[in-house]
C-alpha cells in the first residue's frame, strides 16, 4: 500500500506516472500494430511514411499523418512509446482525453509539415528532405515533452536514469541537442522534425492558453473534491467526460 501522507524526506522518486490512460493505450496499440504490419508488408513504410516529393507531386497528404505511426525498428518504437507513457499520462489526466489526442496529432502533423516545407526551400540541402522518407512518433513526442516542461517545470526527472534535473531544464537540453544535430546534418535522424514538433506544440499551447487554464482549474477543483471524498462518504458528480484522477 502507498502511504496516505507524504514522506518527510526531502526527495522521493518513483518510476513512471502510473497506469496507461485511454488515449495513450490507443496510440500505443496503433503504433504496435502498424510496426508489426510494416514488418510483414515492407511496402507499407514507403506508402505511408512521409516523403515530401509524394506529398507535393502525388498529393499523398495522408503521409503527413500516417508517418508518425510507423517505426524503423523495435528500439525506435520502444523508446518513443516509453516516452509517450512517461510524459503523456499526466498530461492526459490533466487535459482530458479529447484535448490530449488533438494536441498529440497537431504536434505530429506540425513536425511532418516542417519536413515538407524544408524540402521546398531553394537550397541544395533541401533535396535531402524532399526525397527522403521520414517515419516515427518522435515529432509528436517532443511536443509532449515540451508541454510537460511547461506545466511541470520543477518536476525532477532523472536524465539518463542518473542525474535529477527539473523538467524545464530537460526540455532546454534536448532542444539544444536537436538544434546542434540539425545544423550538423542530422545523419539518418529527422532532428528538424523534432524541432518542428516542439515549435508546433508551443504555438498551439499559446493559442489555447485561456481554454487550458480554465480546464486545469476545473480539474484541480475536482481533484480536491476527490481527496475530500476519501475522508467523508460523499459521491461525486460533475461532467460525464471526466477521467480517473489518480495521484502518484
Amino acid at each position: 500500500m502507498r502511504p496516505r501522507y507524504p514522506s518527510t524526506s526531502g526527495f522521493s522518486y518513483s518510476f513512471g506516472p502510473g497506469p496507461l490512460t485511454p488515449a495513450i493505450k490507443v496510440l500505443i496499440a496503433i503504433n504496435v500494430v502498424a510496426f508489426v504490419a510494416s514488418f510483414f508488408v515492407r511496402t507499407l513504410t514507403r506508402q505511408f511514411g512521409l516523403v515530401p516529393l509524394d506529398v507535393i507531386h502525388d498529393y499523398a497528404v495522408w503521409q503527413i499523418v500516417t508517418y508518425m505511426f510507423l517505426h524503423v525498428g523495435p528500439m525506435h518504437l520502444l523508446f518513443n512509446m516509453l516516452a509517450l507513457w512517461m510524459f503523456g499520462v499526466e498530461l492526459e489526466r490533466m487535459w482530458g482525453t479529447r484535448f490530449f489526442t488533438k494536441f498529440y496529432l497537431v504536434a505530429g502533423i506540425g513536425a511532418g509539415v516542417t519536413q515538407v516545407l524544408l524540402g521546398l526551400l531553394p537550397f541544395a540541402f533541401a533535396d535531402l528532405f524532399y526525397r527522403n522518407i521520414t517515419v516515427g512518433a518522435s515529432g509528436a513526442i517532443y511536443g509532449i515533452l515540451l508541454a510537460y516542461g511547461l506545466y511541470f517545470p520543477h518536476r525532477q526527472i532523472l536524465m539518463f536514469g542518473v542525474f535529477p534535473i527539473p523538467a524545464r531544464a530537460l526540455v532546454a537540453i534536448y532542444a539544444a541537442i536537436e538544434v546542434l544535430y540539425a545544423l550538423g546534418g542530422g545523419g539518418n535522424v529527422a532532428h528538424t522534425a523534432h524541432l518542428g514538433g516542439l515549435a508546433t506544440a508551443y504555438i498551439y499551447l499559446k493559442g489555447t492558453r485561456i481554454h487550458l487554464l480554465s480546464e486545469i482549474q476545473y480539474r484541480y477543483l475536482k481533484w480536491r473534491i476527490n481527496r475530500a471524498r476519501k475522508r467523508f462518504d460523499v459521491y461525486s458528480g460533475g461532467r460525464a467526460d471526466d477521467v480517473d484522477r489518480r495521484v502518484h
